[in-house]
């Protein structure tokens, strides 16, 4: 765990961005739709987080 961790923190962007590129390269505007997949995926993970942590209170 203590090696799995940071790759895959550092493959996973990598594999996304590599997936845009690729994408793009195939029709561009499959790439738009990819990224607009990511960013709503993205957008909503950020409001579930900010939710759990406003809703879980101050650190004690």
């Amino acid at each position: 765990m203590r090696i799995a961790k940071p790759i895959l923190l550092v493959s996973t962007p990598v594999g996304v961005l590599f997936g845009l590129i690729e994408a793009w390269r195939v029709r561009w505007w499959l790439g738009l739709l990819m990224a607009a997949m990511v960013s709503v995926v993205g957008t909503f993970t950020w409001l579930t987080v900010r939710r759990v942590r406003s809703e879980r209170g101050p650190p004690r």
